[in-house]
C-alpha cells in the first residue's frame, strides 16, 4: 500500500496540472464563444444583466488565471493547490450565471472532486514565483489565450469592429462581453509575467549559515558515512527535509544541479530528500544529478523514474581484519622503519587544538600548491580552509619537529568509517611518505575501535569492457585504458591497490537521454573550479 500511495502522490499533481490546464482553456473558449440564445434568455429572467456580464469576465480571467496556477500545481504547491480550488468553483458558478453553460461545469465539477481527494499530494510551502517557466510553459499558456482570442474573432466575424463595442451592455452584446474577457485575461498574464520579472532573480547557491552547520553536524553524528563531511567546505548549498533530519548538498553548474553523494540522514528519509532536490531543480528548470551515490541507495532513484551510470570504484580496506604482518605488507614495514629511523614520526592532533596548527599547517599546503598545477579543486575534494580543517582531528608526519605530511580525519559515527580528505606534503617528506601516513592512520583507526578506512574513489575503474556492454560503459572503459596523458586513472588505481582494499562501485544518477557529455562536464566544471580549469588544469 505504500508503494501505491507513493506512486499516487507522484502521479497526482502531474495529472491535476494537465486537468487544470485544459479547464483554463475551456474557459478562455468558452468565454470567446456566443451562448445559446434560449439559455441567456433563461438567465435573464432571472438574473439582472450586470451579473451576466460579471459572470463572464470572471470566467475568462478564471480561465487565463488556471493555465497559469498549473505550472504551480505541477510542482505540488499548496498555494497553486487553494487557489485553483477556488478558481475552479468560481468557474463553476460563471459557467451557470454567464449563459447555464452546464456542460463545462460538469467537467470543471469532476476536476474539482478529484481535488478533494488528492489534497495530501501538494504539500509544498515553496513561493509560487520562486521558479522559472520553462519555455514549454511559456508557449502552451501563450497558445491557449491567442487560440482562445482567435476562436472568439471567427466566432464574431459578422460583427463590425468599433471602439464603441469595449462599453457595450446588454443580453445581445456578446462580442463585447468577448472583447472584455479576452483583456481581461491578457491583463491578468501581463500582471504575472511583471510579478515574475520584479521576483527574486535565478537561484544561487547560498552558503549555509551557522545554523545549517549545526544542523548538519547533527545529522552527521548520527550515521555511519564520512563522505556528508564535505559540507563543511561551505562552497555548496544544503537542503534539509522538513524536520531538518537529514539533507542534500548540492552545487550548480549552468543548468545542471549535482547533488554530492546520497542524501544525509535517518535511511526513511531518503526518498523524501530525492524528491525535494527533484522538486527544487524542476522549480528553476535545472537538470538534477546525484554524484558518487552508493550501490545500496540505487533503487531509491530509480523508483523516481531516473537512470544511472558506474563512475568507478571505492577503494575501503576492511579494519577488523587490518594487520602489517605477512608478505602483502612488507614494503609497507620497511617504509615506516626507513622512516623512522631517519626521525620522522606520526601522531594525530586533536581537533581541539587543530585551530593553534593552522599556520603550520598553511606553510604545508601552500608548498604542496606551489608544486602542481591547477590549483586548489573543490565540490568533491577539500580545500585548505582554516574553518572547514579546525573541525577535524589532523594526522601528521613530523621529523625535527617539523610537519612534513598531513591528513585531516573524517570519522563517521559508532566508528562505522574512518576516511582521509585533504593530504598534504612538503617537498622535503620523503617519497614513500603519504604511504606510510596512510597505513599509520589505519594502524590508528584499528585501534580505536573503526571498521572501514577508505581510500577514495578510483574513477572509470571497474567498468564492463565487453562489446555488449552499455555504450558510455565503453567509452569509460576506452578513457580508463588509453586516457592516462589527461588524468592517471590507472596510476590512481595502482596506489590504492597497494593497500589491499575491497572495491566497491559507485554512480552518476541522472535523467537519461543524450545529456551525460555536457553532465560530465559540468561535474568537473564544479569540482575544477571553472570551465576554464577543466582545459587549463
Amino acid at each position: 500500500m505504500s508503494g501505491l500511495r507513493r506512486a499516487t502522490d507522484q502521479i497526482a499533481p502531474r495529472v491535476l496540472s494537465i486537468s487544470t490546464f485544459l479547464s483554463g482553456a475551456i474557459l478562455l473558449v468558452s468565454g470567446a464563444t456566443p451562448s445559446a440564445a434560449a439559455r441567456l434568455s433563461l438567465v435573464a429572467r432571472v438574473l439582472p444583466i450586470g451579473v451576466i456580464e460579471v459572470s463572464h469576465f470572471i470566467g475568462s480571467v478564471v480561465g487565463a488565471a488556471l493555465l497559469v496556477l498549473s505550472h504551480g500545481l505541477a510542482r505540488r504547491l499548496d498555494a497553486a493547490y487553494l487557489l485553483a480550488l477556488t478558481c475552479i468553483t468560481l468557474g463553476i458558478v460563471a459557467s451557470l450565471l454567464k449563459g447555464i453553460h452546464y456542460e463545462e461545469a460538469l467537467a470543471l465539477t469532476l476536476v474539482l472532486l478529484v481535488f478533494w481527494q488528492a489534497r495530501p499530494s501538494f504539500n509544498r510551502r515553496a513561493a509560487f514565483f520562486d521558479a522559472r517557466f520553462s519555455t514549454g510553459w511559456l508557449v502552451a499558456i501563450a497558445g491557449a489565450l491567442g487560440a482562445s482570442v482567435w476562436i472568439g474573432f471567427f466566432a464574431f466575424r459578422h460583427v463590425e469592429y468599433s471602439n464603441e463595442l469595449w462599453w457595450q451592455f446588454g443580453l445581445d452584446a456578446q462580442a463585447s462581453r468577448f472583447l472584455r474577457g479576452s483583456i481581461g485575461s491578457a491583463v491578468l498574464l501581463l500582471l504575472v509575467a511583471l510579478a515574475r520579472l520584479l521576483a527574486a532573480a535565478a537561484h544561487e547557491v547560498a552558503e549555509p549559515t551557522e545554523a545549517d552547520l549545526d544542523a548538519v553536524s547533527a545529522i552527521i553524528e548520527r550515521q555511519p558515512w564520512t563522505f556528508p563531511s564535505l559540507a563543511f567546505l561551505r562552497d555548496k548549498a544544503v537542503l534539509f527535509d522538513d524536520e531538518r533530519q537529514g539533507f542534500v548538498m548540492y552545487g550548480v553548474q549552468g543548468r545542471t544541479w549535482v547533488a554530492l553523494g546520497d542524501p544525509a540522514g535517518p535511511a526513511d528519509r531518503v526518498p523524501d530528500l530525492i524528491r525535494g532536490f527533484l522538486e527544487k531543480c524542476h522549480d528553476f528548470n535545472g537538470v538534477p544529478v546525484f554524484y558518487e551515490v552508493r550501490q545500496d541507495f540505487l533503487h531509491h532513484y530509480a523508483d523516481f523514474g531516473l537512470a544511472f551510470v558506474k563512475l568507478g570504484e571505492e577503494a575501503r580496506v576492511d579494519l577488523t581484519s587490518f594487520t602489517l604482518a605477512g608478505g602483502h605488507w612488507s614494503k609497507h614495514r620497511q617504509n615506516r622503519r626507513r622512516l623512522e629511523r631517519s626521525g620522522v614520526t606520526f601522531r594525530v592532533i586533536p581537533r581541539e587544538e587543530t585551530a593553534a596548527m593552522m599556520d603550520r599547517l598553511r606553510a604545508v599546503s601552500d608548498e604542496w600548491l606551489a608544486a602542481k598545477a591547477g590549483g586548489e579543486k573543490g565540490f568533491s575534494l577539500g580545500s585548505f580552509s582554516p574553518d572547514y580543517l579546525s573541525r577535524f582531528d589532523i594526522a601528521v608526519m613530523e621529523r625535527d619537529g617539523e610537519i612534513i605530511a598531513f591528513a585531516n580525519l573524517w570519522a563517521g559515527s559508532q566508528r562505522f568509517e574512518l576516511a582521509t580528505d585533504l593530504i598534504r606534503h612538503t617537498r622535503a617528506a620523503p617519497p614513500e611518505t603519504m604511504e606510510a601516513l596512510l597505513v599509520h592512520v589505519m594502524a590508528w583507526g584499528k585501534t580505536h575501535g573503526y571498521r572501514w578506512f577508505s581510500l577514495g574513489v578510483a574513477p572509470l575503474s571497474g567498468l564492463e569492457q565487453s562489446p555488449v556492454a552499455p555504450f558510455w560503459s565503453r567509452v569509460g572503459s576506452f578513457l580508463y585504458a588509453h586516457g592516462e596523458a589527461f588524468y592517471h586513472f590507472r596510476g590512481l588505481r595502482a596506489f590504492k591497490q597497494k593497500f589491499h582494499p575491497q572495491w566497491e562501485p559507485r554512480y552518476l544518477v541522472y535523467p537519461g537521454g543524450l545529456g551525460l557529455p555536457r553532465i560530465v562536464v559540468d561535474v568537473s566544471a564544479l569540482i575544477a573550479g571553472g570551465y576554464r580549469k577543466v582545459v587549463l588544469k
